[in-house]
């Protein structure tokens, strides 16, 4: 682009910028104080061609402007925040024709800085799985509150309380991270909460993560053995006073009705014992006694920066009398819980089990959730109505049986960390439609704090494997940059110290786990090369570079890890891998033992991580380690495809792998491919994949020109496959294709060695929603431009979908397709890119198609050069390629 400037007092008065954001989720306060990055939606009639930021605080000024097209992760210039300081920040664009208005301000606010926090961790001295504690103290404003933060931390969970009312509207704060390293410590404005005279300031204190039960062998005590609540509230009045009240031994502590609250096992709550107005003011807390300073390692205390676990959806739930209990049927399987109005006696206990599916009888099934009771225990208080609600728990349910009261009405209560959708999806087809909201919800559901492979039985961990395959359809999903930049740096720390990364993160598995005999839980394929392909994802969906800048050291680790490891072989020794886990042809009791060779997958996702690596090092590092990772990736390539090439393609994975990593040479790319296509239509379109083949094989199918095999498989019903899934009426994605038989029958999950593994609710089959949005609607982003700068618009119709539309909510606005088939053949387009955005073109064509754009004739060849400026277009093609499936099984 040109380096010229218009001069600043210019003006374009039909250039705004229209929204101005930074990194972190809206309304995020205490982020941290350097590595400030703004991002700007702008419109105008011609494109940026450079901008002006400027900004006030404790500090202002106004920096030089920069000619640049850059509107995605831009650095903020300045100097970094001071503790606590609020910082407002404005940016303005230039275009051929001059300057606009400069925006409406960004304003931002800087976490204080842990250290200099007066709170000192507090707790009482309540055993694991024992009662929640309470703790209090009063607050005494002399005036009106005009600002107050309340800022705040836990080693395990807590929840605020502020004049008998949540202060908070979060669960299970802080969340799970790698708490040894890393605790995060949030603020929130709580100003309204808060008035002259008198005041309460409380917290309630749970087992969470930190010590309560992880893992199917029982473990707790993870981090540590004491629990501790970290709070500070700075309030300023209306008469200009300033008054701090922090966490120390003169807080007062107490239990209450909470008698036992778990992630796995659920809550059990006396409401006999519930002090009434505990965290009121005017409570008489005299019982009490004085809360105890706990010795937890406070240097860890970091502010965060991702949001917390919210409620994302209420919903009424029918009550269903079934004889001796009640029935509830949420309609949708969700992580959460349900919120009961009961009708009974002081005294009685109400019981609430969970479960995801229902027996073929009608009963609700257990045997998934494994040793995790998910049940919910209530002990009346008195005669009549009673609401009932649990805390600092969750489970992954559909159905609840509730025993000891009548159900006179009942509340779903969803929750999750991916609470912004970004992006929405229809077509002609309502199976791809339910799909996609599948997959959507499985994402919700197990993005609880962390990437989860399930929500409901005892294990709940953060699998790198499911997550790095479903990481770019989750970046399309929802907005979850900052929940996936929070998880690398937790993927990071629980790096070993020769760059070996885990197998889950948060990692409480070591090698005393109990687990399957020869198995080793570091370093794996496909799962530790999370390090590299995460990153690489969030890269390519949102466009800002932190993610790689942060993690460059952690990806460069990995890659010299595995160098390590391959020594002068140059190749991964023969040892244990998770391979291409759950292959629907691998043993019930052994899913590791996948069809594909695992070895062939070990060095193929070796070659990926050092192309990445070398990615990442043009991108943002060392232009010779760029050069040397590159040689690297080729030679790994070429001798993997030297000692397992061959064979390997025979199977799905293999071919899929070897077609999308790169792996084959380029002459048998097509030999390749048409030998896939071939397993397809032999196959009848059935899925032969598992975790690690699934997110890639339409992709290698439709690179090879296979798209009617593509859809073959995508919109098979029959058994394993997508669809199959929906037609058995799952709202989730399942973790093993063959969860439930078409008679009902619920398969068994045993191993050999170990627990059983069934879960309703796993999302890394989800992946395939990536392709969806591709090839189906028609709309992806690309690394060379990232973020949606650039739009690959490539929809391949099909006969049986005539119209299909999409819309993602990229960081420079709208990117939207709404595309159909007219009855003479032709495939119409409206599409919409935003400003700072350009497209590319890639259409299925014949030799007879005729494209216009905008009612102008399109003669730009394919590729690079044929790009769609901003704007909303019409695109026409005439005797489009239409894949047809069904013709492949007629033939």
């Amino acid at each position: 682009m040109s380096t010229h400037l218009p001069p600043t007092a210019s003006t374009d008065p039909g250039a705004r910028v229209d929204a101005l954001t930074s990194q972190y989720p809206a309304g995020l306060l205490g982020v941290p104080r350097d590595g400030l990055r703004l991002t700007w939606r702008s419109s105008a009639g011609s494109p940026q061609v450079g901008y002006q930021v400027r900004w006030s605080g404790a500090q202002s000024g106004v920096a030089e402007p920069v000619a640049s097209d850059a509107s995605i992760g831009v650095v903020a210039p300045g100097p970094a925040l001071e503790s606590g300081e609020e910082r407002r920040y404005a940016v303005r664009i230039a275009t051929s024709d001059g300057w606009s208005d400069w925006s409406a301000d960004l304003v931002v606010e800087a976490s204080v800085d842990p250290d200099e926090l007066e709170a000192r961790p507090i707790g009482g001295s309540e055993p694991v799985d024992g009662p929640v504690m309470l703790l209090r103290t009063d607050v005494s404003l002399p005036a009106e509150p005009v600002r107050a933060r309340l800022r705040a931390t836990f080693w395990g969970v807590g929840e605020l309380r502020i004049n008998g009312r949540r202060a908070v509207d979060e669960h299970l704060t802080p969340g799970w991270t790698a708490y040894h390293d890393r605790v995060v410590l949030g603020t929130w404005d709580v100003t309204d909460l808060l008035h002259a005279g008198d005041n309460a300031l409380g917290a309630l204190l749970g087992d969470g993560w930190f010590r309560g039960r992880l893992g199917w062998e029982d473990g707790i005590e993870q981090y540590g053995a004491e629990l501790a609540a970290l709070v500070q509230l700075d309030v300023e009045c209306a008469d200009g006073s300033h008054l701090r009240v922090a966490t120390s031994p003169e807080w007062s502590t107490s239990t209450g009705g909470i008698r036992s609250a778990g992630l796995y096992d659920g809550v059990e709550i006396d409401l006999r014992a519930e002090p009434a107005g505990w965290d009121a003011p005017g409570f008489d807390a005299s019982s009490w006694t004085p809360a105890r300073e706990i010795a937890v390692d406070t240097t860890v205390v970091e502010p965060r920066i991702a949001g917390g676990v919210r409620t994302v959806g209420e919903w009424a739930v029918e009550p269903q009398p079934r004889g001796d209990h009640t029935l509830l049927d949420a309609r949708q399987n969700i992580a959460g819980w349900l919120r009961l109005v009961v009708r009974g006696k002081a005294g009685e206990r109400v019981e609430v089990r969970h479960a995801e599916v229902l027996e073929p009888d009608g009963a609700i099934h257990t045997k998934a959730l494994r040793t995790a009771r998910a049940t919910d225990g209530y002990v009346l208080a008195h005669d009549g109505e009673t609401t009932l609600e649990p805390t600092f728990t969750f489970h992954g349910f559909q159905y609840a049986e509730v025993t000891g009261a009548e159900v006179l009405s009942a509340t779903a209560v969803a929750i999750s960390s991916a609470d912004a959708p970004r992006s929405s999806f229809a077509c002609a087809d309502p199976r791809l439609e339910r799909l996609h909201s599948n997959v959507a919800w499985s994402q919700r559901d197990n993005f609880v704090s962390l990437p989860t492979d399930c929500p409901q039985r005892d294990e709940r961990l953060g699998w790198t494997g499911d997550a790095q395959a479903f990481a770019p359809a989750a970046s399309t999903l929802f907005d979850v940059e900052a929940f996936w930049t929070s998880w690398m740096r937790d993927v990071e720390l629980d790096q070993d110290d020769d760059g070996a990364v885990a197998a889950v993160v948060p990692n409480i598995l070591t090698q005393d786990t109990a687990m399957p005999s020869g198995w080793v839980l570091m370093g794996r394929a496909g799962w530790a090369d999370a390090a590299t392909i995460v990153p690489w994802a969030v890269y390519e969906s949102y466009g800002s570079t932190e993610v790689i800048e942060r993690q460059l050291d952690s990806m460069r680790r990995w890659v010299d890890h595995l160098e390590r490891r391959a020594g002068a072989h140059g190749l991964l020794p023969t040892e244990f891998q998770f391979g291409d886990w759950l292959d629907p042809d691998a043993p019930g009791e052994k899913p590791w033992e996948a069809k594909v060779s695992a070895d062939f997958v070990a060095n193929a996702f070796f070659a990926r991580s050092a192309r990445l690596l070398a990615d990442a090092e043009r991108l943002v590092g060392d232009p010779e380690r760029a050069a040397r990772a590159d040689e690297l990736a080729e030679r790994v390539a070429r001798d993997t495809w030297a000692a397992w090439g061959e064979a390997a393609v025979e199977t799905q994975t293999g071919a899929a792998i070897a077609l999308e990593f790169d792996i084959a040479p380029a002459a048998d790319r097509d030999r390749i491919g048409e030998a896939l296509a071939r397993n397809v239509r032999d196959e009848h379109g059935r899925i032969a994949t598992g975790f690690l083949g699934t997110p890639l094989v339409l992709f290698a199918l439709v690179h090879t020109g296979h798209v009617d095999e593509a859809y073959l498989m995508l919109l098979r019903q029959a058994p394993p496959s997508w669809l199959y899934q929906v037609e058995m009426g799952a709202t989730t994605v399942w973790e093993r294709w063959d969860a439930i038989a078409p008679d009902g029958a619920i398969h068994a999950g045993d191993m050999s060695e170990g627990n059983g593994m069934i879960s309703f609710n796993h999302y890394a089959y989800g992946a395939v929603v990536d392709w969806i949005y591709r090839h189906v609607a028609g709309i992806a982003p690309t690394a060379e431009r990232p973020g949606y700068r650039r739009v690959v618009v490539a929809p391949r119709p099909t006969a049986s979908i005539p119209w299909a539309r999409a819309r993602v909510e990229s960081r420079l606005g709208t990117v939207a397709i709404d595309w159909r088939l007219a009855d003479a053949g032709d495939l119409e387009i409206d599409l919409r890119v935003p400003h700072g955005a350009d497209a590319v073109l890639d259409l299925p064509l014949t030799p007879a198609s005729i494209v216009t754009v905008d009612g102008t004739a399109w003669d730009a060849a394919p590729g690079p050069d044929a790009l769609l400026p901003a704007g909303t277009h019409r695109i026409v093609v005439t005797a489009a390629r239409v894949a047809d499936p069904a013709a492949l099984l007629v033939a």
